[in-house]
């Protein structure tokens, strides 16, 4: 078979996005790292951030946090509810604001994700490295940072054409890089004006802008990384190794019940026990409360109970038989690999 045959036209690789890949890494990953050490010398020094600072920290890190995970997550990926223009268009802004790309590229490269979970084209699992130490400690790094240097590019027209329809938030997302320095220029400006100096400006632009933005992408990468190889798996799935995470559960607006959202992707709601909450689910029913949202997709009781007894059967079932009741981590050639359904 020729090497045209084998191509995934699913995704695109070619050496100008590689090097835009490469420049947006420096800028919102490398970057961001230099200025919270600059942050944390300041404040050894003596000048710790002030109320305003911790004030434009908190409530910027809430604002793209919970717009990655309401909007990009499970709005846009999993269309887990409906809402209405300008509501999309503001997640869609402040998703923009965390640098972690644009909407349609995280939403594609997330659908893809899920189509190939913890195989071959998964562009950030950990579980692809081997099982040997060595192995797990280069599929974390991975995961976690250094494939954003360098990766194919889901083709959009194939995993996102609902959203390319949606024109205005379209439109927003095209202005992705005035979205970064609105979230960094803001705070320094607030900052700046507040205090009447230089230096109140400094270190709004450092933890308003900068060091925000380096803790929502240090909870984003460990979504991608931690919680495919730490936790509980209620769901014992053969295909993927995704983990419920307790640490990472509330931390990560909700994010870190992530076996459970392996197993019911289009639930907006990603805790299905009592003691895992979920803030942004919290968010969603509020917004559906007072009819910023509609056809919110849950799902019962009933049916979250019995897919976990019927994976733990299967699983138990494998382990009587000899057979190795585990098929991720493999190339996606070698297992069928699940699918996510049409814009799920």
């Amino acid at each position: 078979m020729s090497s045209s045959a084998k191509r995934d036209r699913r995704v695109v690789s070619s050496p100008y996005l590689h090097k835009l890949q490469r420049r947006h890494f420096l800028l919102f990953d490398i970057l961001p790292i230099l200025g919270t050490a600059a942050a944390v010398i300041l404040w050894v020094l003596g000048r710790p951030p002030s109320t305003t600072d911790l004030v434009m920290f908190f409530t910027l890190w809430a604002f793209t946090g919970f717009s990655l995970s309401i909007g990009y997550h499970r709005l846009f990926t999993h269309r887990s509810f409906k809402t209405y223009m300008p509501v999309r268009v503001l997640l869609t802004a402040f998703g923009n604001m965390a640098a972690r790309s644009t909407m349609i590229t995280w939403t594609s490269q997330h659908r893809r994700h899920h189509e190939l979970a913890d195989h071959d084209g998964d562009v950030h699992s950990p579980n692809l490295h081997g099982h040997t130490l060595i192995g797990r400690v280069r599929g974390l790094w991975y995961s976690h940072f250094s494939w954003m240097l360098e990766h194919d590019y889901p083709n959009v027209v194939h995993y996102v054409p609902d959203l390319l329809a949606d024109k205005p938030v379209v439109k927003t997302d095209r202005m992705y890089y005035r979205w970064i320095i609105i979230g960094l220029l803001g705070p320094a400006v607030i900052g700046g004006v507040i205090s009447l100096s230089w230096m109140g400006a400094l270190t709004g632009f450092l933890w308003g802008g900068v060091v925000r933005q380096f803790v929502v992408a240090q909870q984003v990468s460990a979504l991608n990384s931690l919680t495919h190889m730490f936790g509980t798996r209620p769901f014992k799935m053969s295909d993927n190794n995704s983990h419920n995470n307790g640490l990472f559960g509330v931390a990560t607006w909700g994010e870190g019940w992530h076996n459970n959202h392996h197993a019911f992707p289009a639930s907006a709601n990603f805790g299905f026990r009592w003691y895992q909450l979920d803030p942004g689910y919290t968010i969603i029913r509020l917004m559906e409360l007072v009819g910023l949202a509609w056809d919110v997709r849950r799902h019962p009781r009933e049916q979250i109970t019995a897919k976990r007894l019927a994976l733990l059967e299967e699983h138990n079932t494998a382990l009587a038989s000899g057979v190795n009741p585990v098929s991720f981590g493999r190339f996606a050639g070698e297992v069928p690999v699940r699918g996510i359904g049409p814009h799920a």
